[in-house]
């Protein structure tokens, strides 16, 4: 069984809203219990390839954030276009 995500590795995730901070009493988000943490890169919808000039992130698996694509390092080609 793997270990809760902290809150803190929430952070910028649409959902971390449910984590205690919101009028309705979820006082915790439904995705931590089975998360993981792996290395994406954050890409901005907007922004054309390549992408290799962003950072690899270590980010939970259902984090999600408005405007932007989780995307594995395998997706990508060395080049930093898409495979």
């Amino acid at each position: 069984m793997s270990k809760k995500l902290d809150r803190k590795h929430c952070n910028g995730c649409l959902n971390d809203f449910y984590n205690g901070g919101n009028p309705y009493g979820i006082a915790e988000c439904w995705s931590r219990d089975g998360a993981k943490r792996e290395k994406y890169r954050l890409v901005p919808i907007s922004l054309v390839p390549p992408y290799n000039g962003l950072r690899l992130q270590l980010l939970p698996t259902c984090y999600s954030r408005s405007g932007y694509v989780k995307v594995k390092p395998e997706a990508l080609d060395a080049r930093g276009y898409w495979k």
